[in-house]
């Protein structure tokens, strides 16, 4: 297993797939682990990439008892991996909370980041702005944040079952939730960073091309936060998975393989 050492000795578990100075960096949901690309690895790979993934502090194999788990310590976990690969150009692809994370990342990395996927992203902002009308409030992030101290377990059981809008199988729910429990309390922090996000500025200053999926039944990140994207940066052009939810990569994994292969193949 491959380790990245961060803050204070503490480590962030990588996978490298493949050789070359290009890659495709793969960054996951709040909560989640690398192993939530397994619907995709293997069909990037095989259309002749190098894959990079990575778990987010607290996530997965990654160390827990860091301190900071801002989306901008997790972006500098990405950019410290590029770093350490010596990669020269990555196309950075974010699930969910991950779409933030690459955002930051793709803002610091410059001209090294030739692209950006926002797969069901929380990102330009994942709660409604004065001049922001898409996503939730803060009360609701509020009862989430209560929710999971409440009872963790019930409530990322909860989560799980509605990640998808269509039928994913016992089997594949329980293989989610286990994923979900094996991140460490502390990473609500991540979670609740995302109140305060804004990245309409850094998200516009972006000159590289920009695909942002979305899910037209997702009930974890308001469709229109990803759909915004395009009014934001006129590099970006947006695909919408009819009758999937939060997790397309999943649910339908064959056209999304496609859609991301073509992409990364216009930008590396």
């Amino acid at each position: 297993m491959a380790y990245l050492e961060r803050d204070a000795g503490k480590r962030i578990y990588f996978e490298d797939y493949g050789s070359g100075v290009s890659a495709v960096v793969l960054v996951h949901g709040w909560g989640m682990s690398v192993r939530t690309w397994d619907f995709n690895l293997n069909a990037i790979r095989a259309a002749g990439h190098r894959v990079v993934l990575i778990d987010h502090r607290g996530c997965g194999l990654s160390d827990k008892d860091f301190s900071d788990f801002s989306i901008e310590a997790i972006a500098g976990d990405v950019i410290a991996l590029v770093d350490h690969l010596n990669l020269a150009q990555v196309v950075l692809n974010g699930w969910s909370l991950g779409g933030a994370v690459v955002i930051q990342a793709a803002s610091e990395l410059g001209a090294r980041c030739a692209g950006v996927v926002n797969t069901c992203g929380a990102t330009p902002a994942y709660l409604q702005k004065s001049d922001y009308p898409y996503g939730g409030e803060k009360a609701a992030l509020a009862e989430t944040m209560a929710a999971m101290e409440a009872n963790r377990a019930e409530f990322l059981w909860g989560l799980t079952q509605g990640i998808a809008a269509k039928p994913l199988g016992d089997n594949t729910l329980h293989w989610i939730w286990q994923i979900f429990m094996e991140s460490c309390p502390s990473a609500a922090d991540s979670l609740a960073a995302l109140g305060p996000l804004d990245q309409r500025a850094i998200l516009a200053e972006l000159s590289c091309p920009i695909l942002s999926c979305v899910g037209t039944e997702d009930v974890v990140v308001d469709p229109d936060i990803p759909r915004s994207v395009t009014n934001i940066n006129t590099n970006a052009r947006t695909h919408e998975f009819a009758g999937c939810g939060h997790a397309p990569h999943i649910e339908d994994a064959a056209a999304y393989n496609q859609l991301l292969i073509d992409f990364i193949s216009e930008c590396i």
